[in-house]
């Protein structure tokens, strides 16, 4: 059974929401790194960009990148960026996914990040579980739910935009 948890509408209104929280705090910095997880949360990633980009006065510091890896078993292949990873020294950088679930994910890519001598990293999720395994921590979130281990939410975006909950 699926349970809708946000339609179009809303997640159109938490990505606006979120994206003026991340100009907010990153507004004094000469530049800003968005990196997505390869799939929805590049998507996400894409979207936030879009929107930072008509609120910012300076449209040219906002840099979007693609984070790839394995999600079900990340120590089994390397954590790739699409960007040049000495772009990202000294850098913030806002990581993006669409839902923490465990939050294995986020800390693989994390740690991938740490490697490359970033100034600073924040997380910005679409929907918060707050049932996890590891301690992650989001700092932008659209909606905070809470799950059991047995839940599930599912984010689609495209034709028929939604987030349900499994």
């Amino acid at each position: 059974m699926k349970t809708k948890i946000l339609d179009a509408k809303q997640i159109a209104q938490k990505t606006e929401r979120i994206a003026y929280e991340i100009y907010e705090n990153t507004f004094e910095e000469p530049q800003v790194f968005i990196g997505g997880i390869k799939g929805n949360g590049y998507v996400f990633a894409q979207r936030l960009r879009e929107k930072l980009n008509e609120i910012s006065t300076t449209t040219n510091n906002v840099h979007l990148f693609e984070i790839s890896l394995n999600k079900t078993n990340p120590l089994q292949n390397n954590v790739d960026l699409s960007i040049d990873s000495n772009h990202l020294k000294n850098a913030t950088v806002i990581l993006v996914d669409d839902v923490i679930n465990s939050g294995s994910t986020l800390l693989h890519a994390t740690a991938k990040l740490l490697a490359q001598e970033v100034k600073s990293i924040k997380t910005a999720i679409l929907v918060n579980r707050t049932h996890r395994r590891f301690p992650v921590l989001a700092d932008y979130v659209g909606l905070n739910i809470t799950t059991t281990l047995q839940d599930n939410i599912v984010v689609e975006f495209g034709k028929k935009e939604q987030a349900y909950l499994v």
